[in-house]
């Protein structure tokens, strides 16, 4: 959407955890460094604590990525697995595909895959995430786990990735033994404001920005607030407050963009106590829901020609966030798809990853394009992303004849596909995600 306009290669906010754009400040670096050590070591259960989107899952991709090639990685994503399950689990990763049957018979695979590759110079490590999900009973079943070994050599490492619960599960007197194995445990501490600030010019230079520092110190200052020093609400907020200015068409980002992305996210300030070190946030609800209606008011701007602007404000209406009302669009589409026959076909004229580009994306359709224009929250491609689809037709033919008579919509890198595309009734309703 904006990345030509502000000079960007690519989508420099996304949260999902891409190793490009690591950051190595907030002591992130240190702690790499740490746990590559460590596991160097080969010994002893590791924990990594972290509050949700604080960067957990970026620090063990990267940990992952640095591992020497002598250590092969099992990643575990799912904490409800039964023990009998993560074993199998477990073995599937290690190329065994049929388990045997029962726990003892897939410890005894286990253990003979691990002196296999003991014997080579390898050895094994286990990343678990959201750890805190883990009922106490499987996470002594892990402990148990690092149990094997050789007379000189443990034969499977575990390092633990959660939230702040897991230190709370960990204190259980039942499970005791698990914390005393646990001979490196960290705590992923959120952003300070001068780290913000780092980390937001290191991912715009990453995605290829040039220019003059985009976010001001005093937006820093508030972005700090509003994220509680936490790298995925950081994306988020950075990325509505840019496409809040595009829709304005500056490249000056101001306190009402920031705002704006903030009430769009549903985002309210955090506090935090201070303290030597790092941070420390707590997330307390603070207020009521910030003022939803600016984020209209700018992608209205970007739509209206400069000499039809207003030159005197005019008395203010209730306006509607282009987030809700997109969802409102949704919800009755929801209902028509319900409806029309499985064989109704219509063009997907694109694909956005939130509401508010939805938004700018059907502002700016033209007067040609096929009627009625409807917006969809859906799972594309594994995620879930809001399509705009145009006109409704009986049959293929009729809907392909439609089709040709549009050019192709423009490229963008916020798209999920750019070009427009024939959906039927019958596929939409097995992939649309209810909007409430």
């Amino acid at each position: 959407m904006y990345f030509d306009y502000f000079g960007l290669r690519e989508a420099p906010f996304r949260i999902t955890p891409n190793t490009e754009y690591w950051y190595a400040g907030g002591q992130r670096g240190e702690m790499l460094a740490a746990l590559l050590y460590a596991i160097g070591q080969g010994e002893g259960i590791i924990k990594v604590v972290g509050e949700v989107g604080s960067g957990k899952t970026m620090l063990c991709r990267k940990l992952v990525g640095q591992l020497p090639d002598t250590i092969d990685s099992i990643y575990l994503g799912n904490p409800t697995l039964p023990p009998d399950d993560m074993l199998a689990a477990i073995l599937a990763d290690l190329g065994i595909d049929t388990p045997e049957n029962g726990r003892q018979a897939r410890l005894a695979q286990l253990n003979t895959s691990l002196l296999a590759r003991h014997q080579t110079g390898r050895r094994v490590v286990v990343f678990v995430e959201e750890a805190q999900g883990i009922a106490l009973d499987n996470l002594e079943f892990l402990r148990l786990l690092t149990n094997l070994e050789t007379a000189t050599d443990k034969l499977l490492q575990i390092v633990l990735f959660g939230q702040p619960e897991l230190d709370a599960h960990l204190a259980e007197p039942s499970i005791r033994q698990l914390k005393d194995r646990i001979t490196l445990s960290l705590n992923l501490s959120p952003l300070s404001e001068s780290e913000v600030a780092d980390y937001l010019r290191a991912r715009l230079s990453v995605a290829g920005y040039r220019g003059p520092d985009l976010f001001s110190s005093a937006l820093i200052s508030r972005m700090t607030r509003l994220s509680g020093g936490l790298s995925r609400r950081i994306n988020v907020l950075a990325d509505k407050t840019l496409l809040a200015a595009y829709a304005g068409q500056t490249h000056t980002l101001t306190p009402a963009h920031l705002d704006a992305a903030a009430g769009d996210a549903e985002m309210q300030p955090q506090r935090f106590r201070s303290g030597l070190g790092p941070p420390r946030w707590t997330w307390l609800a603070v207020g009521l829901a910030a003022g939803v209606g600016l984020l209209a008011f700018v992608a209205w701007m970007a739509l209206t020609p400069p000499a039809a602007m207003p030159t005197a404000r005019p008395t203010p209406a209730p306006v509607v966030a282009p987030a809700d009302r997109v969802a409102e669009q949704a919800r009755q589409a929801e209902r028509w798809l319900a409806a029309a026959a499985p064989g109704t076909h219509v063009v997907q004229l694109a694909a956005v990853k939130d509401a508010t580009q939805a938004a700018v994306v059907m502002g700016s359709l033209k007067t040609a394009t096929p009627r009625p224009v409807r917006v969809l929250h859906v799972l594309s491609r594994g995620t879930p992303a809001w399509v705009i689809l145009a006109g409704e037709f009986p049959d293929r033919n009729t809907a392909q004849a439609a089709l040709d008579k549009l050019p192709a919509a423009p490229a963008s890198q916020d798209l999920h596909r750019a070009t427009p595309f024939l959906r039927t009734v019958g596929k939409l309703r097995s992939v649309v995600l209810p909007t409430g």
